[in-house]
């Protein structure tokens, strides 16, 4: 892993929420995972027995990670091994997102979303 040093002034985050996580340091593994189900219904209404991930094949399928054989050949040269940042802001941080300000080793992350909508067929009247 490269080793720097990072500098920040200043960093700024107007909100940090759904189990995100704001890290200042090194770390050795990150690893971030998000489900939601995201469901938009022409009436308003909400039945007590939704939110079953089970139910949706999506949330279980493996995500296919293709090996890589592709031989890569990098030669760095770090003639100043600072990263010097004045200011960083941010607006909000969601879903087990990670801001991260230091060295990693390994990263993993990963969102699954299930977006449904439900509408009145066409032929149905606004009265019912």
């Amino acid at each position: 892993m490269l080793q720097r040093t990072s500098s920040v002034a200043n960093i700024h985050i107007d909100t940090i929420a759904f189990s995100s996580i704001f890290e200042i340091g090194d770390s050795c593994l990150i690893q971030g995972f998000s489900r939601a189900l995201a469901v938009q219904r022409e009436a308003e209404y909400f039945d007590a027995h939704e939110g079953n991930f089970a139910a949706y094949p999506i949330f279980s399928e493996p995500i296919p990670l293709l090996p890589i054989d592709e031989v890569i050949t990098i030669q760095t040269t770090q003639l100043n091994p600072i990263i010097k940042v004045q200011n960083i802001d941010i607006i909000g941080v969601s879903s087990s997102s990670v801001v991260h300000i230091g060295n990693s080793g390994n990263i993993s992350m990963e969102a699954r979303v299930k977006h449904i909508r439900q509408v009145y067929p066409k032929n149905r009247t606004s009265q019912g």
